[in-house]
């Protein structure tokens, strides 16, 4: 026999008494996960070595239950992370979900909000291509952990993460919430640089979704900040919005593409950057017909 064969029998085994150790009979009154946990994990760890990786999924989801009946949710939280990779590879896309939030839950109720917040992250990051919309809302509830613990700056690659989900999903109008709600966030801890960033990506979103009125608006509502209306971004977001109000495509395209401002923003919104201008520019309403409302700072998420 092969190792590799030997290698999986013995995972065979293993799993088959650690079964046994965990179902109640007229003999055992009481599952034994002391002992049947550790042979979980190195079935699982066979199982995965062999590339079983159906029979590894099982092994490791019984492995993070016997940790939970041992009061270990920290190691527990891991097997179910290593189990949702592994339905990732078995395109089983509800478990996947399920098995990072699992995860996310158990972090939590060890007191630990980043690793929480991480496993959601990851989830989201498996769930992208196949679930779109699962992944969106696991990326923005792993942001609301962070942001809810005051550790804002530690959510700035999610919001990047699912900024640029949704720009592949051409949801431009929710790329520029996640965008506004970056900079609130950055605004919190002090990330003035982040913070002007982020509120010149919302108006370029706007713009190469060619809807002016809204990056007039969020022009308007974003000036209304100390750090932003003193900064190179909106120096540059007022060059964009003037080139556009005149209808000149030449400046429009000259600032976007040769606009330093631009060239350091994250490469997502520099490539829409680069498209401008987008749509027909006679058509845009000139900027006495665009009335500025009052700012509500609550309003910028």
């Amino acid at each position: 026999m092969a190792q590799g064969e030997a290698k999986l029998a013995e995972a065979e085994k293993m799993m088959k008494k650690a079964d046994k150790l965990t179902k109640l009979s007229f003999t055992r009154w009481k599952a034994e996960w002391d002992t049947a946990t550790p042979l979980y994990e190195q079935a699982a760890l066979a199982f995965r070595f062999a590339k079983e990786n159906a029979k590894a999924k099982e092994a490791y989801e019984k492995a993070a239950t016997g940790q939970e009946r041992l009061s270990s949710p920290w190691q527990a939280a891991k097997h179910l992370e290593s189990a949702g990779a592994l339905a990732k590879e078995l395109e089983n896309w509800n478990e996947v979900a399920d098995f990072y939030k699992r995860a996310c839950e158990l972090y939590t109720e060890c007191g630990k909000p980043q690793p929480a917040s991480d496993a959601l992250a990851r989830g989201a990051r498996a769930l992208e291509d196949a679930v779109p919309d699962e992944a969106v809302r696991m990326y923005i509830d792993s942001c609301g952990i962070l942001e809810d613990e005051g550790k804002e700056q530690m959510a700035f690659d999610t919001y990047r993460a699912v900024t640029s989900l949704y720009l592949k999903l051409e949801r431009f109008s929710d790329a520029a919430t996640i965008l506004l709600r970056w900079g609130l966030a950055a605004d919190k801890c002090k990330a003035i640089n982040s913070q002007c960033k982020a509120y010149l990506s919302a108006i370029i979103v706007y713009l190469y979704a060619h809807d002016i009125k809204q990056a007039e608006q969020c022009y308007n509502d974003c000036s209304q900040i100390d750090a932003f209306f003193n900064s190179e971004q909106n120096y540059c977001a007022e060059k964009l919005l003037q080139a556009h109000r005149e209808a000149d495509v030449e400046e429009t395209k000259h600032i976007a593409q040769s606009n330093s401002t631009i060239s350091n923003l994250d490469h997502m919104i520099v490539r829409l950057a680069r498209k401008l201008p987008t749509g027909d520019l006679n058509a845009v309403p000139s900027s006495s017909a665009t009335e500025e409302e009052p700012l509500n700072e609550n309003d910028l998420t």
